[in-house]
Formats: C-alpha cells, sequence, structure tokens
C-alpha cells in the first residue's frame, strides 16, 4: 500500500470513529507497525489535518474535517451504489427518489474514469415486483418526526385487523426485505413497540416534541432489545421455544 492511500485509509478509520482510537489498533487495521502510524499521524498534522491525541492514549479527528466525495475508493463507490439501488426497491417513494439523486450527485463530482463504476455497476440488489406490502399513508413524516423529535398520532391496525389509536415517540425504523418496521415508544402501552408502516391506517404528525433525547430513548430499546434476545436464546437452551420469550414487541 503506497503511503498517499494509507494516510487516506487513517483518516476514514479515524472518521469513523466518535472516541480516540489507540496507534496499536490503527496499526493493526492498516497492518503497519506502530512506528508507522506515530510518523503518519505526524504527516496529517504537519498537511492541516485536524489529528488530537498522543501516544498511549489515543487519536481523534475533529469535527468538521472531511474528504471530498471524488476521493471515494472503488469500494466506497460500490457500497453506494448497492445501498442506493436496495433503497430505491425498498424505501417509500420519497427515500427512494433520494436515493436516486444522490446516485446522481455522486456521479457528477467523480472523476471521468471512476463514473463507469457507478453508473454502470454490475451489483444489484434483488427486487420483488408486486411482492412488497404497500403503504397506505404517506411515511416521509414518520422519518421527518424521527429527525425532529416529534410526536406522531396513528392510527393501526394490528395482524389480526383490530384497529387502535396511538400517540408515538417514534425513535427508528428498520428496513427488512419485504417490509419496513417503526421503533417507538408508546404513549397507550408505556413502552417500546414496533410498527408496521403498511398498517399505518393515518397519521398526524404533530408539533410537539417527545420528552428525552431520542439517543437516549434509543439506547434503552436496544438494551431492552438485546435482554429479550438474551431470554429466547436461554429458553431454546432449556427447550421451551421461541413463544416463551418472544424477541419481537407486539403492537
Amino acid at each position: 500500500m503506497q503511503r498517499a492511500e494509507r494516510l487516506l485509509d487513517m483518516i476514514q478509520s479515524l472518521r469513523r470513529r466518535r472516541r480516540p482510537v489507540t496507534a496499536e489498533t490503527l496499526a493493526a487495521e492498516l497492518n503497519v507497525s506502530v512506528r508507522t502510524v506515530y510518523r503518519d499521524i505526524g504527516a496529517l498534522v504537519r498537511q492541516g489535518v485536524p489529528v488530537r491525541g498522543e501516544a498511549g492514549i489515543g487519536y481523534v479527528l475533529d469535527a468538521g474535517f472531511d474528504l471530498p466525495p471524488l476521493m471515494l475508493s472503488p469500494d466506497e463507490i460500490e457500497a453506494v451504489l448497492v445501498g442506493m439501488r436496495w433503497l430505491t426497491e425498498r424505501a417509500d417513494p420519497s427515500l427512494a427518489r433520494a436515493a436516486e439523486d444522490v446516485v446522481s450527485k455522486v456521479a457528477a463530482v467523480l472523476p471521468s474514469h471512476l463514473k463507469p463504476i457507478l453508473l454502470d455497476g454490475a451489483l444489484f440488489a434483488a427486487s420483488y415486483p408486486g411482492d412488497l406490502p404497500v403503504d397506505r399513508v404517506d411515511i416521509a413524516p414518520v422519518r421527518a418526526a424521527i429527525r425532529n423529535g416529534r410526536k406522531l398520532s396513528i392510527h393501526y391496525s394490528d395482524e389480526s385487523g383490530q384497529a387502535t389509536q396511538r400517540m408515538i415517540w417514534p425513535i427508528g425504523m428498520t428496513f427488512y426485505e419485504r417490509v419496513r418496521v417503526v421503533i417507538a415508544w408508546c404513549e397507550l402501552r408505556q413502552a417500546f413497540r414496533h410498527f408496521r408502516t403498511d398498517r399505518i391506517t393515518g397519521l398526524a404528525a404533530l408539533e410537539e416534541r417527545y420528552p428525552g433525547r431520542r439517543a437516549e430513548l434509543f439506547r434503552r430499546w436496544q438494551k431492552e432489545e438485546e435482554t429479550a434476545r438474551e431470554e429466547w436464546a436461554r429458553c431454546q437452551r432449556e427447550g421451551r421455544g421461541g413463544e416463551a420469550a418472544a424477541a419481537d414487541k407486539a403492537a
């Protein structure tokens, strides 16, 4: 690996992390010696890259530093291509259009010798024409509520067809092969619940913010999900079956 390429990889490695990373970790990731990492960090600092830290503690890249899109590697370009093609097949119409726009914007700034990787790429995401459940409402306001920490009032029909009205605090959305699921705190159940977007029959986006930070709520949900998975695995080991501890919460 040439030094210029290694320096770019080091910047990317630092950019992926929010906490300081040690020289030993960087050395193992880049397959170089710790001494080489020290020299490369020094070179980056001399070139004006805002790397903070010191030997024995760790290094962190200051917020606000970024590389232009034209610095994408072929692997990164293909990652963008597959991800955007996947979203085009499985996202709501607004997000699907945004995925197409991302590809166009990246293509506009790529060097000519890299554009064929994006525009004529041979990596695809499987499609299921006519086999995907159809959303009954526009899901774009749900994504906006997640970003802005706003409450949503929804009408929901569960698997058995029973209709309810809920006030929820949406904190995330999971994209599966054929369905999309909103992760939210439900005021009615006073617990985290999962709502399939194709079963939301009506929604109203409110200006009211829900209490607490979305990131903190999301960490709580993750902890509960991990506990549920561990309980499910324990029941499986004891031969009691998955019904003893279902990992997914019914709405």
